[in-house]
Parts: C-alpha cells; sequence; structure tokens
C-alpha cells in the first residue's frame, strides 16, 4: 500500500537492551536524558558501558518526553528508575527532564559522547540536530575546547530534511542513497532558509527535474552549510559526526567531499552521543562524590 504523504518524514523510533549484561551486577548505574526539539533519548549505562537505551519522537510537553523516553528504555530490565543513582538532562529540553539531578549543554555532552563512540583521537565533533547544527573542538578526555553554532534555520538539520522528504515523497531513510542516483552532480539548492528552499524544490520539480536530482542538490547545499561552519571553527583531525544527519549517507559523503576528509565510523547510533555524554558526566559527579 502506497504511502501517505504525512508518514514520509516518520523515521523509526526503537528501544534496545544489551542481552547479555544484568543492571544488578553493576556498581554505578547513570542515566542521560536528551530532549531535542525533533527526538529524545534516553540511555542507561553501568559502569560506563552501555546497557539500554530508547529514541522516540519529542512530543509537546519536555517532562513527558522525558519519562516517555525513559519508561521505553527501562521496559524489560526489570529495573525501576529509583535504582539509577544519577540523571543528567541535556538537549533543548534538558532543564524540563523532572527526575534528573543536573542539566548539561548538549554541546558538552555530545563532545562526551563522541569521545566514547569514537574513541580519544576525535577533536571535531559535528552534531546535527533536528533544528540546529553544532561543530565542537574537544581534547583527547571529550572536554570541549570551542564550537559554534547555527540554529539560525532548520535547513542544514534534521528538520529540514523531513520537510523535503515530504515534499517530494520519499521516506527519508532512502534519502541518502537515492541524491546518488544521479548522471552528475547538480548545482545547489540555493536558499539557506527551509522555507525558500523549499519553494525553490518545488520550482526545480516544475521544471521537470527528476526527484534524485533535487534530492543530491539538497543534500549538496546541508553539506555545504556545514562545511562552512566547520571551516570558520577550524578543522581539527580526527572528525567525527553525531545527530540524526549522520546516518543520511548523500550529507555525510558530501560533508567528506568537501572537507576531503573521512569522517571516523562506528557501529553505535549516532542519534544517543548526547545521552550518552550525560551519563559519563552522572559516572563521574558520582565518583567525586557529588551524587
Amino acid at each position: 500500500m502506497e504511502k501517505k504523504e504525512s508518514e514520509y518524514w516518520r523515521w523509526k523510533e526503537y528501544a534496545w537492551k544489551a542481552p547479555e549484561l544484568n543492571w544488578e551486577d553493576f556498581e554505578i548505574i547513570t542515566a542521560g536524558v536528551d530532549i531535542g526539539s525533533v527526538s529524545s533519548q534516553a540511555v542507561i549505562m553501568g559502569d560506563g558501558e552501555l546497557y539500554a537505551y530508547a529514541n522516540m519522537r519529542t512530543g509537546s510537553d519536555s517532562p513527558e518526553s522525558a519519562r516517555n523516553a525513559m519508561d521505553w528504555a527501562l521496559k524489560d530490565t526489570g529495573m525501576s528508575l529509583d535504582k539509577i543513582r544519577y540523571v543528567v538532562g541535556t538537549g533543548y529540553g534538558r532543564v524540563n527532564v523532572p527526575f534528573a539531578n543536573k542539566a548539561i549543554t548538549e554541546i558538552a555532552c555530545h563532545a562526551r559522547g563522541a569521545n566514547w563512540m569514537y574513541g580519544p583521537s576525535v577533536r571535531t565533533v559535528l552534531d546535527m540536530g533536528g533544528q540546529d547544527c553544532k561543530a565542537i573542538r574537544c581534547d583527547e578526555r571529550g572536554k570541549v575546547t570551542a564550537f559554534l553554532m547555527n540554529d539560525k534555520c532548520a535547513a542544514g538539520t534534521g528538520r529540514g530534511m523531513e520537510v523535503f522528504a515530504d515534499l517530494l515523497g520519499v521516506h527519508i531513510q532512502d534519502i541518502g542513497e537515492l541524491s546518488f542516483d544521479i548522471d552528475e552532480e547538480p548545482p545547489e539548492v540555493s536558499s539557506t532558509c527551509v522555507v525558500f528552499a523549499k519553494a525553490e524544490a518545488s520550482q526545480l520539480l516544475r521544471e521537470g527535474w527528476p526527484k534524485n536530482k533535487v534530492i543530491a542538490a539538497y543534500c549538496a547545499a546541508m553539506a555545504h552549510r556545514v562545511f562552512t561552519l566547520i571551516e570558520r571553527l577550524g578543522m581539527e583531525k580526527e572528525f567525527a559526526i553525531t545527530g540524526g544527519i549522520a546516518k543520511n549517507v548523500g550529507v555525510v559523503k558530501r560533508i567528506e567531499r568537501e572537507l576531503k576528509i573521512e569522517a571516523l565510523k562506528t557501529e553505535k547510533d549516532t542519534q544517543i552521543a548526547g545521552a550518552v555524554g550525560g551519563a559519563l558526566f552522572g559516572k563521574t559527579l558520582v565518583e567525586k562524590g557529588k551524587g
């Protein structure tokens, strides 16, 4: 059955638990809850190991989104919230996590999370979120040394990509691969505003451009916006990408092409980086006797 247009933007929500781990074996259990403008993640870690997490759509109420994400992460673990020693809230709605012990910025948490995911060699982190994009430099411990953020428009973010998925009637998970199903690389969509970029894409479709070519033009535009942000910050190797757009090969490969460097790879879920960082900060605070 053909998908309704309103469903094309919808990405998969999911929860995960490490099958080989038992929470009762941990000495310090901490959690990070990342409430973003588009998605929310709850991560539970035991002694610095990833135990369980959930990734879901952020609703209209940040406290409720935090509770829903944590409830889903805890489901089927046999563990209750009161067994978690320390909870850090991060992201756009970090101050609205009702059960958090502390709120820490998403910039600090993504740097720390990227350090855990990709290793201590990471020096530049690109966090491509739902409604903003951050370029972060960090040291070997994942501590932030400099950053720049572009949050003036949803173009170049996850939400901008969702808008294009609906406009073109292409499922969001297919956009990256389809952007390379072209004869040659087209000119970028010129507008830096998602509303005008959408209008420009509609005009290109009316002029006879195939969907794949329009997708390629938009992915290239997103990549170039990111490139200019990193260029302003100053690039240091090694380089890693976090957030949902890290799963879009059409954007990632074009960023790599402009930077002339390959991003580090990980088998871990790039969307949970911020929540992982929060959980790791929680562990550190407990070990320092502050939790």
